[in-house]
């Protein structure tokens, strides 16, 4: 924490002087770079035009690939930009040649998207959906993942590494090397986890990863991207709908994909939010992550502590690790005079129901909580007035 220049980082971020932001892990604060990158680049499309912008920022939009590729320990060939999480998601899936009888084997704390995806498979395509159980502390129990890896032999194993309805952070590398020992397709979402969290996709062991810019990357909203292994691009995955950039039309009746994990892009791209992407990647590597991540990690282990004594406060986060998310509740009360509370505050939060954690919410006993998210460049005195207000 001591190596960071806060003061810098708050000057980066001008939104400071009006805002409390604890709503990270929904959508974070861009720092003057990454607006910079974009408003640089809508510019020029107005002054010469949308194609020739995007000729004359080439090697700008190439560097998207080489900057992330750095952050996740990935080769660029392996990366591919895409317009959310949930996009890059649904593309990954799409390249798996499901069967009936399938097993998609999964947590019970996997993103609402993922799950009803994983139905969606299950109604179209005979796909059986297996859930882990969770541990006694909170989180999955990977031994008995591993059980049903060996039991089942899934088709896929995919988990979501930060769950948007806790702080728990789950054991993906172990789980990871479980897959690998039996040669078994990994997805992870990263979603919540990419700038909060180091990510190394090769000590995770994953084969798909995919991850939003919005959120603790403090990129722009309709950005993210998708890793690719070599191993998943040698073995021919591609998306269902593969299109020109991802294809070469060969001859009438045919056509070969792409070498690289481009072949899991569509051909029109906002590049306006790409390099505005890639400035935020490039923005996260310069503060170093783990730096960042411990300080995000702080406040809000801080903030769970110091809500625990408010009367009537259940803090909700269970497991053997947790991260920069707090979620709470209080009994009898409603969501929506609680965030209007800190609303009114200038304070951002938000609010995740139990249909967005059907197990997790069924299993402690509630209908809502609300989410407070600290990211490196909140401050103690922040958490403080968090504190007070909620406690008023």
């Amino acid at each position: 924490m001591a190596n960071l220049d806060v003061a810098a980082l708050r000057a980066d971020t001008p939104a400071c002087e009006r805002v409390v932001h604890f709503n990270n892990a929904g959508s974070s604060l861009p720092p003057a770079p990454v607006l910079d990158a974009m408003i640089d680049y809508l510019r020029l499309e107005a002054e010469i035009g949308g194609y020739e912008a995007a000729d004359a920022r080439a090697e700008a939009i190439q560097a998207f690939y080489t900057e992330a590729a750095a952050l996740l320990g990935a080769r660029p060939e392996e990366i591919a930009f895409a317009n959310n999480s949930t996009h890059a998601y649904a593309t990954a899936l799409s390249a798996i040649d499901f069967a009936p009888g399938d097993v998609v084997l999964t947590t019970r704390d996997d993103y609402i998207s993922n799950q009803i995806a994983f139905l969606s498979l299950h109604r179209r395509r005979g796909v059986r959906v297996v859930h882990a159980p969770d541990a006694p502390g909170g989180g999955v129990d990977v031994d008995a993942m591993a059980a049903l890896m060996r039991a089942h032999r899934p088709r896929l194993v995919a988990v979501t590494h930060v769950p948007t309805s806790s702080g728990l952070i789950a054991p993906v590398a172990e789980i990871g090397r479980h897959c690998r020992e039996l040669d078994l397709l990994y997805l992870v979402d990263a979603c919540q986890s990419i700038g909060q969290l180091p990510l190394d996709v090769t000590a995770i062991g994953a084969d798909l990863l995919t991850a939003t810019g919005r959120k603790f990357l403090r990129g722009p909203r309709g950005t993210g991207l998708l890793f690719v292994s070599e191993r998943v691009l040698k073995a021919g995955y591609e998306p269902l709908f593969i299109d020109m950039r991802g294809a070469r039309w060969t001859e009438a009746g045919g056509y070969e994909p792409v070498a690289s994990a481009a072949r899991f892009e569509d051909w029109e791209f906002p590049y306006a939010g790409l390099l505005g992407l890639t400035a935020a990647i490039r923005y996260a590597r310069r503060v170093g992550v783990p730096e960042g991540s411990r300080r995000a990690l702080g406040l809000a282990a801080s903030l769970r502590e110091r809500l625990r004594e408010i009367d009537g406060f259940r803090v909700l986060d269970r497991g053997p690790e947790l991260g920069a998310l707090v979620t709470f509740t209080v009994a009898g009360a409603a969501p929506e005079p609680l965030r209007a509370r800190l609303t009114g505050a200038g304070i951002n939060c938000s609010v995740t129901r139990r249909e967005h954690a059907r197990f997790d919410f069924t299993d402690k006993g509630v209908e809502w909580c609300l989410r407070l998210s600290p990211h490196y460049f909140n401050t103690d005195g922040e958490a403080d007035r968090v504190v007070d207000v909620l406690n008023g």
